[in-house]
């Protein structure tokens, strides 16, 4: 495998944390949000990973199709909220009560939350660390070559 591969497969990986990233944001924002378009309060979402191949010149496909020896990186399958009970508090002055006075408040737990942010920025940091070791691979070996 050459080090543009390994730089491509990093490369998916920082993309596929970004999209963490931006997933865990939106929950974060939405902590406290009783009321969405679709009427009931905001449901956690978090984002679903597949593996994928990567892009590949005719020649490398035919060496791979002999050898079995495909290269794959990762990509968001999807964003799809996670089920689960919102939390009851009892608020009967909050404009979104109901008849008892009970408001429902999103199932997103901020401790949670964090952990998984900081998961995710330490896998975003390893991918760039890849990248950046193989930046750096490529031109000691061009050093070599003077």
């Amino acid at each position: 495998m050459g080090l543009i591969k390994a730089i491509d497969i990093a490369a998916s990986g920082m993309a596929a944390q970004r999209a963490r990233v931006n997933v865990i944001s939106m929950n974060l924002a939405n902590a406290n949000t009783t009321r969405t378009a679709s009427g009931g309060p905001y449901r956690r979402k978090t984002v679903v990973f597949e593996t994928s191949a990567i892009p590949e010149s005719f020649e490398e496909a035919m060496k791979n199709a002999e050898d079995g020896q495909a290269v794959y990186g990762v990509k968001v399958k999807g964003i799809v909220p996670v089920s689960g009970e919102f939390k009851k508090v009892f608020d009967p002055a909050h404009p979104d009560a109901d008849k008892e006075g009970y408001v429902y408040l999103p199932n997103v737990n901020l401790v949670q939350e964090m952990v998984s942010l900081l998961n995710a920025n330490r896998g975003y940091e390893a991918n760039a660390a890849a990248v950046r070791t193989a930046k750096s691979m490529a031109l000691r070996a061009l050093d070599l070559f003077r």
